[in-house]
């Protein structure tokens, strides 16, 4: 059982084409408020950024912003928030919102979105962190994204295990239970090894 006292929700500062979209952000900003989970995210008061911290505000939950300061020029930050930080690049926020979090979870959104969840999924691969990490796939949004995951394992280009603490669930209840209950699978060192010699054999 992991000890969640935080999670981070990568998602869009759009709302997108579906209004269940939104709703499913509110539902989990819902939760997350009424479980005294801290939420992190984007900083943004725009899209299903803004549904997710305002429905966790309203559950009684802390929402915690982080913004480029480039982007809070533009008028985009939240900035009623009680705690929120500014930092210089979008570097600089992954790394800040990776720290202040438990766990990771991307709901609907673009290329920021998929940059935020493959950059965490990239430290899990290396080691540089052992946070669950989760895709809330409303309206099976990510069915495509899955599949492929899922044929970069089959032609060994990712190892099963890596793509197995990716958690995948259309629920978010039951994604949330999922988070607190994850157990991360390990990948035994001489994967290393394995791959060197599987080099050798190519040159």
């Amino acid at each position: 059982m992991n000890n969640i006292k935080s999670i981070c929700v990568f998602c869009g500062s759009s709302t997108g084409a579906d209004p269940e979209y939104t709703s499913a952000a509110r539902e989990l900003g819902t939760l997350l408020g009424k479980k005294g989970i801290t939420l992190v995210y984007g900083g943004s008061n725009i899209g299903l950024m803004r549904s997710i911290a305002d429905a966790c505000l309203k559950a009684g939950g802390h929402v915690i912003g982080v913004m480029p300061r480039g982007l809070i020029d533009r008028e985009v930050a939240y900035l009623e928030l009680k705690e929120f930080y500014t930092v210089e690049s979008m570097s600089e926020r992954k790394e800040k919102m990776a720290e202040l979090s438990d766990a990771f979870i991307a709901m609907p959104g673009g290329i920021g979105t998929l940059d935020e969840i493959f950059e965490v999924m990239s430290w899990n691969q290396l080691q540089i962190m052992d946070k669950p990490m989760a895709l809330l796939n409303v309206k099976g949004y990510y069915n495509d994204l899955v599949n492929f995951l899922n044929y970069t394992v089959n032609q060994r280009f990712v190892r099963p295990e890596h793509r197995a603490n990716l958690l995948v669930n259309e629920n978010p209840v039951l994604l949330l239970e999922a988070i607190e209950n994850h157990e991360s699978l390990k990948v035994d060192s001489k994967w290393i090894d394995e791959l060197k010699a599987e080099t050798a054999k190519r040159l």
